[in-house]
């Protein structure tokens, strides 16, 4: 078992003695025995870099959570037999529950996003391969049934991130799925380092492919709107999504990470169609005006602006996008002026997420990082294949300081977070491309105070995906929203936690629903798992 220890520094209360918290790697004393399966064939194809994504969420409905990872399969028949993993979760360790469990079938899995599509109350899962996408219906107990075809969906675009979205507000749950680019064996291009062996080819050796948006239908059935809703676009070659409501006008909007491509930020105008954003409102593009390989991404109001912000992943030599939301339909990066833009430079981020792993009230950043070549190092000497995973801790004012927090180099890919143990404080699992998984329990957290929210709609969506909650303590107002995607290929648990640090009681906790619903609690105690059904 692996300790780590990093020092929570809150500003100018680290002065005082900040109580310290430890990532602890407790991937094999919680039961948990998971190694990706590329498919490496000896021949660098493409996919053979992607893989894959992680999941919290549970799964049997016991309230506890529960993990997923998905696996990858061999190109080339070797009598190997790999697929996802499930764990059902015991409240601190794991138990595997694969077998028999539906998800047991062999793809080439890229990403996976929770959602209980259907309002029957148990969380379905929609996971994204390179061999075409599988819809999986939560039949209770921890066993799924694939119901793709049944359902009307086709994907087998190389898919990558996915989320679900009430983009219509009809308290159906509808899907985004991002793909990358139009790959096949056959078709596998030849490119190299150094101009005699073979290595992996980059994105601009091939076509692009559009991202997918499935209109939920009812009755289990979706319909292809991607067109229709006007987010086609044939040159994307996406890897992460982000939905959030960055204008404030109640709707959902879209980022999209695109890798050598434009980002996109689709405003979504209300009546069923988006308008594409993104060069006007500054995040298509790195400071430079060059598009950057984009991964992973999430948004956080982190600088209690009232306003959602933008995490974006990088190639390495490109560093982490950190784009501040002016409120004005602008973001400014701010990266390139931060620790955070120093301190990420050289690495290559797949998996991000903001979350407060210290419970003070302000949202922090993890970043899984891992290049997509094992010689690189060969033509760029301060480049690594396995890089440390990253953590800046949140000082407030906007500024972010990176924390030694981890000690093993990983060649990370997907990531999430979960509180899995139940103390309050949030865990990272972390899949790591042909090679273990990792789980970094967080030990120390829940020293300062918090309030988790599991919130499950009645006229909006049973998952509570989009709504808005603003908690009040003596230290201030937080707000948050439930949403799915972000990082990359991952879901996190879609419960709310809120760091109160010294507050054992917050004020007033207002929910604001998709529905258009106003719901708000006073004097809720702090240090509780609270289930909110909307009234």
């Amino acid at each position: 078992m692996l300790t780590v220890l990093l020092a929570s520094l809150h500003g100018k209360a680290a002065e005082s003695g900040a109580v310290p918290v430890r990532f602890t790697d407790v991937t094999a004393a919680a039961g948990i025995r998971f190694t990706h399966n590329a498919g490496r064939t000896g021949k660098k194809w493409l996919p053979e870099t992607m893989g894959s994504g992680v999941a919290f969420f549970d799964a049997d409905g016991d309230g506890k959570l529960d993990a997923l990872l998905l696996n990858g399969k061999d190109w080339i028949a070797r009598g190997r037999h790999t697929t996802a993993a499930l764990y059902k979760g015991n409240g601190g360790t794991f138990t595997d529950i694969t077998r028999g469990s539906g998800l047991d079938i062999e793809i080439h899995g890229m990403g996976v996003a929770v959602g209980d599509y259907d309002n029957d109350g148990r969380d379905d899962l929609y996971i994204t391969a390179v061999d075409g996408d599988h819809l999986f219906h939560n039949e209770g107990g921890g066993h799924f049934r694939d119901v793709t075809k049944d359902a009307g969906i086709q994907n087998a675009r190389f898919g990558s991130s996915a989320a679900w979205l009430d983009y219509d507000r009809d308290g159906k749950l509808d899907l985004f799925v991002s793909n990358y680019v139009q790959w096949t064996a056959e078709g596998d291009l030849w490119c190299s380092l150094d101009g005699s062996a073979k290595s992996y080819c980059t994105p601009e050796s091939y076509k692009g492919s559009s991202a997918k948006l499935f209109h939920n239908l009812g009755n289990g059935k979706f319909e292809d709107v991607t067109d229709k809703a006007g987010l086609g676009e044939a040159n994307s070659k996406s890897l992460g999504v982000v939905v959030f409501d960055y204008n404030a006008d109640g709707w959902p909007d879209i980022f999209v990470a695109n890798d050598t491509q434009p980002n996109k930020l689709y405003r979504n105008l209300g009546n069923g169609k988006f308008k594409e954003e993104g060069l006007a409102a500054g995040v298509a593009f790195g400071e430079d005006g060059v598009a950057r390989g984009a991964m992973g991404a999430d948004y956080a109001d982190y600088d209690r602006s009232g306003r959602p912000h933008l995490a974006v992943g990088n190639f390495a030599n490109q560093m982490i996008g950190l784009y501040h939301n002016e409120g004005n339909g602008l973001f400014v990066d701010e990266a390139p002026r931060s620790a955070i833009g120093r301190a990420s430079l050289l690495s290559l981020t797949f998996g991000l997420f903001f979350f407060d792993y210290d419970l003070d009230g302000l949202p922090d950043i993890f970043a899984a990082n891992g290049h997509l070549e094992e010689e690189i190092g060969r033509v760029q000497p301060k480049i690594q294949y396995a890089e440390l995973p990253l953590l800046f801790h949140n000082a407030g004012g906007g500024k972010f300081d990176p924390v030694p927090a981890f000690s093993k180099p990983l060649v990370a890919r997907g990531a999430a977070y979960g509180d899995f143990d139940g103390d309050g404080d949030l865990d990272i699992l972390v899949s790591n491309n042909n090679g273990p998984a990792a789980l970094y329990r967080n030990d120390g957290g829940n020293r300062n105070h918090w309030l988790q929210l599991k919130l499950t709609g009645t006229k909006s969506n049973r998952s509570g995906i989009g709504a808005s909650v603003r908690v009040t303590s003596a230290q201030g107002r937080q707000w948050q929203a439930v949403h799915s995607g972000s990082s990359y290929c991952s879901s996190s648990d879609l419960a709310l936690t809120f760091g109160l640090g010294k507050d054992a009681v917050a004020g007033t906790v207002e929910i604001d629903w998709p529905s258009g619903k106003h719901q708000k609690l006073t004097n809720v105690k702090a240090d509780q798992r609270l289930a909110v059904t909307e009234q």
